[in-house]
């Protein structure tokens, strides 16, 4: 919501009209200079939206915040120019809402489209995440990264890397709603304000590796050529795609990293179909090569990939982890009752990756149980669970 700054305002008395964290009031408004706020100026208040009211015979702006337990100076901050004692019948002014419910729906057919515009409408309203793009999918769609709070602990998210997995974007999806819930109306989840958290940690989401699978498996083959009919002949005919694990080339893409990559080409399949296809060399897909620029980026302390299924928690490759893993991942498994298995015979995924080269915590979470993909009727169920590996992979 934008309000406009009057001759003396300052950020710090927004922050106490709103009952919002000064903090998360600099961070919506990155491009101001909180010293020298200028008279007219929109400055962004996150965790409200601003409504439309159209005044009727008899009211007032007292009325009207009183009705809507408002402080009466917020309506004239969200209306420029305004005139309290001329207002007339018809006329429209902004009313500050606050925020306190799930904008994110996440238990339905969750596609690339529904991922988009649930990022616009929470960047809408929590203005202090940021949504920078981790590059392209093969088909050109923009793979987004949302970060929340600039702390020196830097935790990664990531879901979707494989297609029929996608029910792990809306999961995720969720519970960044419900931290930016958390954050904007002081409350807490499990018992845990979020606060803390936030001036802690940076926290970077990638919700979606794989935007080109995930709408293969939800929606069909894209209209357009060669992915047509490509993408069928790679099916081996069938148009049933709730099978395909891989991106739209036919490549999987948590076996797309220089992790003893040479070992799982061996034993997986030649040519490109819907899953388990290594690619012609490591990192020759723009996603997988996305999502380990992202990594060298970030520098991050610990990263976490969310797939299905089998409600177990991968946390080694080959004895490279370090100490601190083994604790976390019992307090992983300690709020899920998911179960620890620290290797098996696998090469090639992102967190062998990242364990491998940073020596750093690295883990794949596998939510629910069952045959890909899971089923929507898992979701709370899986997101209870998930949630409290969510909030361990803040606190550790």
């Amino acid at each position: 919501m934008d309000i406009y700054v009057r001759r003396g305002d300052t950020l710090w008395h927004f922050s106490n009209l709103f009952n919002i964290s000064l903090q998360l009031i600099i961070d919506s408004n990155r491009e101001l200079n909180p010293d020298a706020l200028q008279v007219g100026q929109a400055v962004k208040i996150p965790g409200f939206a601003a409504v439309d009211y159209r005044i009727r015979a008899g009211d007032t702006l007292w009325g009207i915040s009183r009705s809507r337990n408002l402080p009466v100076e917020s309506l004239l901050l969200a209306n420029r120019n305004i005139n309290p004692n001329a207002l007339y019948v018809g006329q429209m002014i902004k009313v500050p809402l606050r925020i306190t419910w799930r904008i994110v729906q996440g238990k339905k057919n969750y596609d690339y489209a529904a991922l988009t515009n649930d990022l616009n409408r929470l960047k809408n309203i929590y203005p202090f995440i940021r949504l920078p793009s981790v590059g392209n999918s093969v088909l050109g769609k923009r793979i987004p990264e949302a970060l929340i709070g600039d702390g020196a602990k830097r935790v990664h998210y990531n879901g979707s890397f494989h297609a029929n997995e996608w029910i792990t974007t809306p999961i995720i999806m969720t519970f960044l709603n419900d931290y930016l819930l958390a954050l904007t109306n002081h409350s807490s989840i499990r018992g845990l304000l979020m606060s803390p958290f936030y001036n802690q940690t940076t926290l970077s989401i990638v919700p979606m590796v794989n935007p080109d699978g995930v709408d293969l498996v939800l929606n069909g083959p894209p209209a357009v050529e060669p992915w047509n009919n490509r993408v069928v002949e790679l099916n081996n005919g069938s148009r049933d795609f709730s099978g395909w694990k891989a991106n739209i080339r036919g490549v999987d893409l948590n076996d797309q990293f220089p992790a003893k990559w040479e070992l799982e080409k061996e034993r997986n399949p030649g040519r490109p179909g819907p899953r388990d296809y290594v690619g012609e060399r490591p990192l020759s897909e723009p996603e997988s090569i996305g999502m380990a620029e992202l990594t060298r980026r970030r520098d991050f302390s610990r990263v976490l990939a969310f797939h299905t299924q089998g409600e177990v928690i991968y946390w080694g490759f080959e004895n490279l982890e370090p100490p601190e893993s083994e604790a976390m991942v019992n307090e992983f498994a300690r709020v899920s009752g998911y179960q620890p298995i620290k290797t098996i015979e696998s090469y090639a995924g992102y967190k062998d990756w990242f364990i491998q080269d940073w020596r750093r915590p690295g883990f794949t979470v596998e939510l629910g149980f069952g045959i890909n993909p899971l089923p929507l009727s898992q979701f709370d169920e899986i997101y209870e669970e998930a949630l409290g590996i969510f909030l361990a992979g803040l606190y550790l």
